[in-house]
């Protein structure tokens, strides 16, 4: 009877946990239909897993041939953003599809000159063999903004195409750039211009889009009446960092694009949606929200439809199976001791070995799905070895602290590096984003397991009678314990971490064009490694780090957790603070600064942040109160 009472409860944790994941994915209504499921244009790179313009690796015409003939039921005209090398096929192959082309070619700086030229002679040779495709060309993307080429460098790049082609040029580039640059729009035949309100300087709800691309469309329209205007680029990410109040989601992706859609019928606007793939190489460049924009994923699977209703994670009863699973198996270890526990006991060890197992899964799932390489998902198995071997000790703790089962002798030491492991990775993506902070994805989840172990053995704690909660959180970092053999251990950790970092630096190195950006090894050794310094997924620094600390009092280290805390709002804020239009449009200092920091403590992902540094903090300050860091 007292088994099947188990069974029973484990049952009610799984099914409430299957109730609440159901309840975050129901189909949810993103606004009206886009007419025939079809728009206008639609971005076009074709870069799948492993390809990069970066890197020259190009997708075949097979594969490119796959991907246009998906984006045909999706769109009638597609965006190419350059039209050399791997790409110059696009053509032929569009117009096998029915879809015309708005023609671009990618410029870079004077010093990559050789490639402009290329790039040049491409469009105006495609321009002028596929007239019936190619309907525009866009000479230039964002190559103002980037810094990359001088106004009068461009001019001479859109001339030569205006001279030799039939068709409409123009330029692309964010909208402020047109207004800054007056001599640009004199020249080009027709207005290219980006308007991304998840990118802004005061980035916006996604409900409160709307009007933002309407009024700045009119402020190109007002400032050079007459020609026409295509907005070049217009979407939203599907994921990665929050900014201020503009969540990236694929509820919310569907939304803005019915809503862009929406606007464009109602006002006659030129739209042309980015993008119609993800792209994995852009999280290199800009994280993972870079990399997910597209109506397709990287594996040409639709992200949402562009009719009818929306879930925003279509595979939750898998994730939901899973951690049902995990949970059957952490409780069924204590089936036959659970068994002397009353019922809000039993439950309330069922409930948290299930909150850690759905913790996991979902945190494993989302990292898998946005890890675009062997060293990214490298990444995410250690991490979630990680999870599973502290959540195992956290459901043992909570079963010591209801007494139906003895304390066991190792699991001071090992709950102890463990625990200081996780303090390791926050550090280690904490400088991350102190370093690049405009693109990571603010890393939360990666402590959950840790943060919600915390919260849950205090409350396991007062339930079965442990009502010292400052030796139950010392208990996590070792208490009294000794912890013999830290130095032999950090050595070896610090040893692994130095192979394994050089192993990561020498994947970066051949992963990527370094050889032929640095002939010299010396200066491509140099580069490599000072781009593991902002690469937010590497193990072998969290391994150095936790070597250190290791070493370190836990009171210092939870001095340096605290002090993040103020350190990131203020580097939040001084990043919105120092962008162009808000100093723009909010002169005054003191008006900025409430603006910039009223931004900042409204983005939740970076609070709940702050929130895991903090409660990581406290069991290292309880535990520094009477750890004397134990040596052999």
């Amino acid at each position: 009877m007292k088994l099947a009472r188990t069974v029973l409860f484990i049952a009610l944790v799984v099914v409430g946990n299957a109730l609440i994941t159901w309840l975050n994915n129901l189909p949810q209504d993103t606004g009206v239909d886009v007419p025939g499921g079809k728009v206008n244009s639609v971005s076009f790179a074709p870069f799948r897993e492993g390809q990069s313009p970066l890197t020259q690796v190009f997708p075949s015409t097979e594969q490119m041939d796959e991907d246009l003939r998906l984006l045909a039921g999706q769109s009638r005209t597609i965006r190419t953003y350059a039209s050399s090398k791997g790409l110059a096929e696009v053509p032929a192959l569009a117009r096998k599809h029915g879809l015309k082309m708005i023609q671009g070619a990618w410029l870079t700086s004077m010093n990559m000159a050789k490639d402009n030229e290329e790039e040049i002679a491409a469009l105006i040779k495609a321009a002028n063999e596929y007239p019936d495709v190619i309907t525009r060309v866009i000479v230039g993307n964002e190559v103002l903004m980037r810094g990359e080429l001088e106004p009068e460098q461009l001019l001479s790049y859109i001339r030569r195409v205006k001279q030799a082609i039939k068709q409409p040029v123009s330029y692309a580039d964010v909208w402020s750039y047109y207004i800054r640059y007056p001599e640009i729009a004199k020249e080009v035949d027709f207005f290219t211009v980006h308007i991304l309100p998840y990118w802004e300087d005061e980035p916006l709800l996604v409900d409160k889009t709307a009007d933002h691309i309407v009024k700045n469309y009119q402020r190109i329209r007002d400032a050079y009446p007459g020609k026409p205007i295509l907005i070049g680029e217009s979407g939203w990410p599907s994921a990665g960092r929050q900014r201020g109040p503009a969540v990236p989601s694929v509820v919310n992706e569907a939304k803005f694009i019915r809503s862009l859609v929406q606007v464009a019928d109602k006002n006659g606007f030129d739209i042309n949606v980015v993008e119609a793939f993800n792209q994995p190489w852009k999280s290199k460049l800009e994280g993972v929200v870079g990399a997910n924009w597209g109506l397709y994923s990287v594996d040409r699977e639709l992200v949402f439809p562009l009719t009818g209703k929306v879930v925003e994670n279509p595979n939750w009863p898998m994730r939901v199976l899973v951690a049902g699973l995990l949970t059957l198996l952490a409780v069924g270890f204590y089936a036959k001791r659970l068994q002397a526990l009353s019922a809000v006991q039993l439950f309330t060890f069922a409930g948290f070995a299930q909150l850690l197992s759905a913790l996991q899964v979902n945190q494993t799932g989302d990292l898998w799905y946005t890890s675009y390489n062997d060293m990214e998902r490298f990444h995410t198995l250690s991490i979630a070895a990680l999870g599973l071997a502290f959540g195992g000790l956290l459901i043992q703790r909570a079963a010591e602290s209801l007494r139906i089962t003895n304390g066991c002798a190792c699991l001071p030491a090992w709950s102890r590096y463990l625990f200081l492991t996780f303090v390791a990775l926050a550090f280690y993506k904490t400088q991350a984003m102190t370093l690049n902070g405009r693109f990571l994805s603010f890393p939360y989840p990666l402590t959950l397991i840790p943060v919600f172990g915390i919260l849950g053995l205090l409350v396991l704690g007062f339930i079965g009678g442990e009502r010292n909660w400052r030796q139950l959180l010392a208990g996590i970092t070792g208490g009294t314990a000794k912890t013999g053999g830290v130095c032999k251990l950090s050595m070896l950790l610090a040893g692994t971490g130095v192979a394994l970092l050089a192993f990561e630096t020498y994947q970066i190195m051949i992963g990527t064009n370094f050889p032929t950006a640095y002939p010299i090894f010396a200066d491509r050794l140099y580069a490599a490694f000072m781009t593991t310094l902002t690469y937010s997924q590497l193990q072998g620094w969290v391994l150095l780090i936790a070597a250190l600390i290791f070493l370190l009092p836990l009171r210092l280290l939870a001095g340096v957790l605290i002090f993040a805390v103020p350190a990131l709002i203020v580097g939040e804020t001084h990043a919105f603070m120092s962008g162009y239009d808000l100093v723009q449009d909010h002169p005054d200092f003191g008006d900025r600064l409430q603006t910039s920091l009223t931004y900042t403590l409204i983005n939740c992902q970076l609070l709940y942040w702050l929130g895991s540094l903090l409660v990581l903090a406290v069991p290292l300050w309880i535990g520094g109160r009477t750890d004397s860091r134990a040596r052999l």
